[in-house]
């Protein structure tokens, strides 16, 4: 064997990791696929030999790639050329691709990959290798251009981001849980009865504008109109922490779409606001709550 298929043979025994540490920090297959391509290219043009260890230089390309991509895709928003994330590129079998990457999504935790999108591109590097990968801080801290000792700093508070900082006393975020998944369970299930119990008879749902282009009604009142509503639904609806308090995010495919932010009293949900504008998406403060 040739020492280019030798080389490409190690590569491919390395593409399924390195595509997941690039989907965790891109949030996108077609992105992940692009950059883990790219780093086949790099490695073409290095030599080989003189590198000791394959897994840990690739997986380094690979961060820096995801990094670059990430600070782009950053400043693409704020020009306001890309306010509502990657999407997914031209593919000849596209619905294989999607499915593929909503299967990934579920495996990663889809609340996960919503919070992580929220994140400074160093934080969720840093997280992402650490937290995730086990890579050193050591190791990091050349990727994201920091100190071992930043690095650390970064990956902390991005996990302090991630596992959230409730505002409210921990019994009412765990009263707030239990409402929100009694909510969704009977959702799903079309189960009436359940979600009557799990609204106010009185609970108000309000759509912002992007909601409404989307087809929900700018107001809906009373228990029994906003369950006849959810019946069945809620499929790809997820707990999340939204602003300090227990809420819901909708993401398909781990791309965020849309916020419920509730309101609660007596153990039942009062008021639902959908927000689906991406500009208010992104300064939603998120949080896992993923068992």
């Amino acid at each position: 064997m040739d020492e280019k298929n030798f080389l490409a043979q190690q590569f491919e025994a390395q593409r399924g990791r390195l595509r997941g540490v690039a989907y965790r920090m891109l949030g996108s297959l077609s992105e992940a696929d692009d950059a883990v391509q790219e780093a086949w290219l790099r490695l073409g043009r290095n030599d080989a030999a003189a590198i000791d260890n394959l897994g840990g230089w690739l997986t380094t390309v690979v961060a820096r790639i995801c990094l670059d991509m990430l600070r782009s895709r950053k400043a693409r928003r704020e020009d306001g050329l890309d306010s509502a994330g990657p999407e997914p590129v031209a593919n000849d079998n596209i619905e294989a691709v999607l499915e593929q990457e909503a299967q990934l999504a579920e495996s990663v935790g889809l609340a996960l990959l919503v919070v992580l999108q929220t994140l400074a591109p160093a934080e969720r590097i840093a997280f992402v290798l650490h937290d995730m990968f086990d890579l050193p801080f050591d190791d990091i801290a050349p990727i994201v251009g920091r100190s071992p000792t930043a690095a650390r700093q970064l990956a902390s508070r991005a996990r302090r981001r991630v596992q959230g900082k409730a505002v409210r006393p921990d019994a009412d975020i765990a009263g707030q849980r239990g409402v929100v998944d009694a909510f969704l369970a009977a959702a799903r299930g079309g189960d009436m009865e359940g979600l009557l119990a799990a609204l106010d008879p009185d609970v108000v749902v309000r759509a912002d504008a992007v909601a409404r282009q989307a087809g929900a009604k700018e107001e809906v009142h009373g228990a029994q109109r906003v369950a006849q509503f959810y019946l069945g639904k809620a499929q790809q609806a997820r707990p999340a922490l939204v602003d300090g308090r227990v809420g819901i995010v909708v993401a398909p495919r781990g791309r965020l779409a849309l916020v419920l932010k509730l309101s609660f009293a007596n153990e039942r949900i009062t008021g639902i606001d959908l927000i689906a504008d991406p500009a208010q998406l992104q300064r939603f403060d998120l949080a896992t709550l993923e068992s």
